[in-house]
């Protein structure tokens, strides 16, 4: 098991090492203001869930689907610039896009559906002078690190992923 630990070095020359834990709780709560509103809270951070008005709802957050979709956008970002750092390859710019196929009968009380996404799109254009072969073990790296990634797959949807390179 690999251990993460920051060093902080103080103004009196002294070194402490903390070692970083393995496992953490994370811990969101979720008020619900409207049938479709949810107020959230997480950390010392808030934000909103809504449906759109066609819904029912008043379009002022992403819907509990498109925070899932956004996750995965998000944490595709920050995972694979922790990579590209790791081996120090450089990102100048990163777009990440996702293009689901969603079976919304489950949501609209129709039946239950075991697969709600069975596949999702992940384009993912990057701005790098790294070439192909460099890029390679940072793309399978992501596909084992980004948790949203394989929490996702492990539920049996299909992520194809479409890589648009642009060196600089």
């Amino acid at each position: 098991m690999e251990v993460q630990a920051i060093t902080f070095v103080c103004a009196v020359t002294r070194t402490m090492e903390v070692k970083l834990k393995q496992v953490v709780s994370q811990k969101i709560t979720g008020t619900a203001e409207s049938h479709s509103r949810t107020l959230l809270k997480a950390r010392d951070l808030i934000d909103v869930s809504d449906e759109p008005e066609e819904r029912g709802g008043t379009n002022e957050g992403f819907a509990p689907t498109e925070f899932m979709l956004a996750g995965l956008v998000a944490c595709t970002n920050v995972v694979f610039h922790k990579i590209a750092a790791k081996h120090d390859v450089v990102i100048d710019a990163m777009t990440v896009n996702v293009d689901a196929s969603f079976d919304r009968r489950g949501v609209t009380l129709q039946e239950e559906v075991d697969l709600p996404y069975p596949e999702i799109k992940l384009r993912i254009e990057l701005t790098t002078p790294a070439n192909e072969a460099e890029l390679e073990p940072l793309k399978e790296d992501l596909r084992r690190y980004c948790p949203v990634s394989k929490m996702i797959a492990g539920a049996g949807t299909k992520i194809v992923e479409e890589w648009i390179i642009t060196n600089p």
